[in-house]
């Protein structure tokens, strides 16, 4: 595995984010790291020893994102890999549930994030010679359940981005490939383990699926460090399924 890439995590405070950055780190990779919550990821970085540069970028903001990238370029030099992780839950708000705002913001978060990141993002690994770029999906990329009307509707979106980037980036030299977790226990799901965040089919889904159980954010890095990696780089536009087997339960 080649280290000492340039590698930037966006949702890098918590959860997935989190993880990924660690295990990049590990790596010795040199690490741009994005979240909205500064003093989150000032924390978070403190595991990762010296060197980690970060930015409080707001992913959803295509002008905030196109200064971050250049930001980044030019401190790190290139960008080899791109890792879009930052996302929100709508609280399986159903469509006649959900405000404008929450669908604008779920959206614009989920979706239009990863877009933005990726569009200002692919020019500068093209011009390096190629990278890998994974985006997080979900289960509710492929099925109902896992979100609300306007999550499930992201991450389908994400699914379709991904495939397309691969489609018209893979002969640059750039993989695109998605990691599509199912449960998670993360900051974007920690509400679900309190009395008045519970939900009844998120906890008979999980209890009857292979695992049995949440997965730990590592367990989903793990995924993405070797999606990111030259021992995938025969894959080209794939969907990952890290799902503890709910999509077969």
């Amino acid at each position: 595995m080649v280290m000492d890439r340039a590698v930037i995590v966006t949702g890098a405070a918590s959860g997935i984010g989190r993880a990924v950055a660690s295990l990049f780190a590990e790596a010795g990779d040199r690490l741009a790291l994005i979240d909205v919550n500064m003093e989150a990821l000032q924390e978070a970085s403190k595991e990762l020893g010296d060197g980690a540069e970060l930015f409080d970028v707001d992913v959803s903001s295509s002008g905030d994102v196109a200064s971050a990238i250049r930001d980044i370029t030019s401190r790190l030099g290139r960008i080899d890999v791109l890792c879009n992780v930052a996302g929100v839950l709508d609280g399986y708000a159903p469509a006649t549930e959900t405000s404008d705002d929450l669908w604008q913001k779920t959206l614009s978060i989920n979706l239009s994030g990863p877009f933005y990141t990726c569009r200002a993002a692919i020019p500068v690994m093209r011009d390096g010679g190629g990278g890998a770029i994974v985006n997080i999906a979900s289960i509710s990329s492929f099925v109902a359940g896992g979100g609300g009307a306007a999550y499930t509707a992201s991450k389908h979106g994400v699914l379709g981005l991904t495939r397309q980037l691969a489609f018209d980036h893979g002969n640059e030299g750039i993989r695109v490939n998605a990691v599509c977790p199912g449960a998670t226990r993360s900051g974007m799901t920690e509400y679900l383990f309190t009395e008045a965040g519970r939900n009844a089919h998120v906890d008979a889904a999980i209890a009857g699926t292979p695992a049995g159980r949440w997965a730990d954010p590592k367990e989903i890095g793990r995924v993405v460090r070797w999606l990111a990696s030259d021992e995938a780089s025969f894959v080209h536009g794939a969907a990952y399924v890290a799902d503890g087997g709910w999509t077969i339960a």
